[in-house]
């Protein structure tokens, strides 16, 4: 119990410390889609998941997770993201007798778009698209009765018009059972690995060497010199409590701090109410103390639904992002 209280008092004096840092680094990591969080009960929770991962959703929040399901997963998740923007999450997990396996994809596009330039900006007649795409596998073991790790490995690529970028990321996670009935406490590093750099044929143009001289050669091939940028890392250490309480409701609380490579810290807050394990009410709130944050409360609702020897989750989400909008989202699991 000692030991507990000194790791949980050494996160929040480092999240302290981490707050009344001065620079952001806003902007300066690439596929930002890998921020955009995955499962509706997930974010309807503010994104206070990190110690409650307990489903597919696991795959992107804590990879340690996995190995807390009791059946195998298959997850279905849309969102309509800002801006027209659509993000799809397909993923799911199966148990076998060495640990539990996962796998996923997510892709993010925008649909076909105009091309303008200087001189025709109205358009040229063509069209262009761009979009994101990562590929996911995952595997989680509990090594005891209370402590469980996963990992996954990650192929991402991000694509506009003729240029791509592309890249390779690990994820780790860790899941505690703690003493106290009832909570449980997760840390997991997401998109650890290597930069990404544009690259394509709409970056090659002709040019002279040196205009200055009569003799010089034209219409030399050559390439922007593009930069290379890391990938959106985050560190997450969470706490989460549920309790049961009487005539079938139960109640689970949440709390994730977060510190990302790209932004400034901040902490996530989530609450859950459930009736009978079949209906469920979520709110929360996410990048509280973040600099320059829009988000507001999130708020979210859940049916568990059986059927033969499968169970079927519906859940849906409402989010407020200020300026940008409400964005929606809409989760089909199904547990069998």
């Amino acid at each position: 119990m000692m030991k507990l209280s000194k790791i949980i008092l050494f996160a929040i004096s480092m999240l302290a410390f981490s707050l009344s840092q001065t620079v952001s680094k806003t902007g300066t990591t690439a596929a930002q889609f890998l921020k955009i969080g995955v499962g509706a009960r997930a974010l309807a929770m503010g994104g206070a998941y990190s110690a409650v991962s307990n489903d597919a959703t696991a795959l992107y929040w804590n990879p340690a997770g996995l190995s807390a399901m009791k059946k195998n997963e298959i997850l279905l998740d849309h969102q309509d993201w800002i801006l027209d923007i659509d993000l799809d999450f397909i993923g799911g997990s199966y148990k076998t007798p060495f640990g539990t396996i996962g796998a996923a994809i997510s892709t993010m596009y925008m649909g076909e778009m105009e091309v303008t330039t200087t001189h025709d900006p109205e358009g040229t007649g063509e069209k262009f698209n761009a979009g994101s795409i990562m590929g996911q596998l995952t595997f989680s073991k509990s090594l005891t009765d209370r402590f469980s790790f996963g990992v996954s490995t990650k192929i991402i690529r991000e694509s506009i018009y003729n240029s791509k970028a592309s890249g390779i990321a690990i994820d780790l996670g860790t899941l505690y059972n703690t003493q106290i009935p009832g909570l449980t406490m997760g840390m997991s590093i997401s998109n650890y690995g290597t930069k990404m750099k544009m690259e394509g044929r709409d970056l090659l143009l002709q040019t002279e060497v040196d205009p200055s001289l009569e003799s010089d050669p034209i219409n030399i091939n050559a390439n922007f010199a593009t930069d290379a940028f890391e990938l959106p890392l985050i560190f997450r250490f969470g706490l989460a409590y549920k309790k049961s309480l009487k005539n079938h409701f139960a109640v689970l609380f949440a709390a994730d701090a977060l510190h990302p490579n790209d932004n400034t810290e901040c902490i996530n807050l989530g609450s859950e109410i459930s009736y009978k394990n079949f209906v469920f009410l979520r709110s929360g709130l996410s990048n509280l103390y973040q600099r320059d944050s829009i988000a507001g409360l999130s708020m979210g609702c859940g049916i568990k639904l059986k059927i033969s020897s499968s169970h079927y989750y519906i859940d849906y989400t409402y989010m407020d992002m200020g300026a940008l909008g409400n964005p929606k989202k809409l989760t089909l699991t199904t547990s069998f």
